[in-house]
């Protein structure tokens, strides 16, 4: 090749590398070791955190002509692999190039572990009680998200983000969103593992699942690694389980597809016992949740397609099926839930802008009821801090009253400079949950907002 000519091809890549490197750049936990653009739609990064022991990969898929508007902003789905799936693994076998073609929309697809082992399913580690690395949903929820919102031209709102997923990632979709209903405004699983608790069947089988996927996938030594034993952390499993959690699933959209694992039109030649006895499994947990979500009264779209196996091209139909809702949905946002209703697990919880922190003799679920702008209640036990949204405008006195089983206490609280109140309240003794009251009315009432 003459000098000539390779000078600008030198200096073209050149430029495409510092594009790229201008287009990301760390934040948020995240340090980019590498980023490449594969054409004019994907990128490539390579990215380390301390929230997980090694660097994973991220493949990042920006709609038909993103450039060409800079003042444009698009919807972001979350889109996860399934046990022993990579970053690449939707672009390589799912069809989502093609998919999402013409699409105003980004797509984000992270490791969901490390170098195609079995995956982290989606929680921060137990680790025999000492936590730690790998911490799945800090890397994923809490890192990723607000890192993809800084680089990219996002609509970085609740709005704005969908989470979907295969398998064991369709399991973390769900999950995701039902502990965090306050980010995402649509979730799709295809052929996911739903439910992870609630009744025999489902303990049972999950457990012996998530068991081999840590010792025999993972290679870790401890089959409890992930969630803790059962018979002492019961409540952990419970409390990333989006059947126990169904209610914080309330006005999202729910787009569930499944299988049974008999052959279906993408089955030929002999059946592979191994994809029909897994769809066969997802089949059932699917089922379960689509009862629950019935049974709680909230509203979802139930994809039963019969015959179908545990491969490929039935989530790549999933997937092509989920863009019309998904757009529609995106099109037409949700507005902000009037009375925030949210159940959790841990000690110290956030959710629609409410923050709670609760001191209790043992660990148990709490749930927030029908929090708004002039009270709240909340079940439990111990006793609680509870930050208000952004209601009140900072120096408002607000009349708070506080109404037990057997006490009532009425104070005055003055809305801090963010705008918020801090209340304090008994709950239940001991470990009987009970349930308290609390209502708020400005006392000047040109003062609150």
């Amino acid at each position: 090749m003459r000098r000539a000519t390779l000078i600008p091809i030198l200096l073209l890549a050149l430029l495409a590398s510092n594009a790229t490197a201008a287009l990301l750049h760390g934040g948020h936990g995240i340090h980019v070791e590498s980023a490449e653009r594969l054409d004019a739609r994907q990128i490539a990064a390579h990215v380390s955190t301390d929230a997980l022991q090694q660097a994973v990969d991220v493949r990042i898929l920006l709609p038909t002509g993103y450039a060409d508007d800079p003042t444009r902003s698009y919807p972001v789905l979350y889109l996860f692999h399934g046990t022993s799936g990579r970053a690449s693994d939707w672009v390589v076998a799912g069809d989502v190039v093609d998919t999402t073609a013409g699409l105003p929309l980004i797509v984000v697809m992270p490791d969901a572990g490390f170098d195609g082992d079995g995956g982290g399913w989606f929680t921060n580690w137990y680790n025999g009680g000492a936590g730690g690395q790998p911490m799945w949903e800090t890397f994923h929820v809490r890192q990723l998200i607000p890192w993809i919102d800084d680089n990219l031209r996002t609509i970085p709102l609740r709005n704005g983000r969908a989470v979907a997923g295969l398998s064991q990632g369709g399991f973390g979709s769900l999950s995701y969103a039902a502990r965090h209903p306050d980010l995402f405004s649509s979730v799709a699983a295809f052929s996911g593992a739903c439910v992870i608790d609630g009744d025999p069947d489902a303990i049972s089988i999950s457990t012996a699942i998530i068991q081999y996927t840590t010792q025999v996938l993972d290679g870790v030594a401890d089959p409890d690694a992930m969630f803790g034993p059962r018979a002492t952390n019961e409540l952990n499993w419970m409390g990333h389980d989006p059947g126990t959690l169904v209610e914080n699933l309330r006005g999202l959209q729910i787009e569930l597809w499944t299988g049974d694992g008999t052959a279906g039109p993408f089955d030929v030649g002999p059946l592979d016992p191994g994809a029909s006895s897994i769809e066969t499994i997802v089949f059932g947990a699917t089922e379960r949740l689509d009862r629950y979500l019935n049974e709680a009264g909230i509203g979802h779209g139930y994809h039963y397609y019969g015959g179908g196996t545990h491969t490929w091209p039935y989530w790549a139909r999933d997937l092509r099926e989920y863009m019309k809702p998904l757009m529609r949905r995106f099109a037409h946002p949700p507005d902000r839930p009037r009375n925030i209703t949210f159940k959790a697990a841990e000690d110290d919880f956030r959710a629609w802008g409410w923050k709670v922190q609760l001191d209790r003799p043992e660990p148990a679920f709490a749930n927030l009821l029908h929090a708004r702008r002039f009270g709240f209640a909340l079940s439990g036990t111990g006793h609680a801090t509870v930050v208000t949204p952004p209601y009140y405008r900072g120096g408002a006195v607000m009349r708070v009253t506080t109404r037990g089983r057997r006490f009532y206490r009425s104070q005055e609280i003055t809305a801090d400079s963010d705008d918020r109140l801090r209340i304090t309240l008994p709950l239940g003794d001991g470990t009987t949950a009970a349930t308290t009251r609390v209502g708020i009315r400005p006392i000047d009432a040109g003062r609150g907002r």
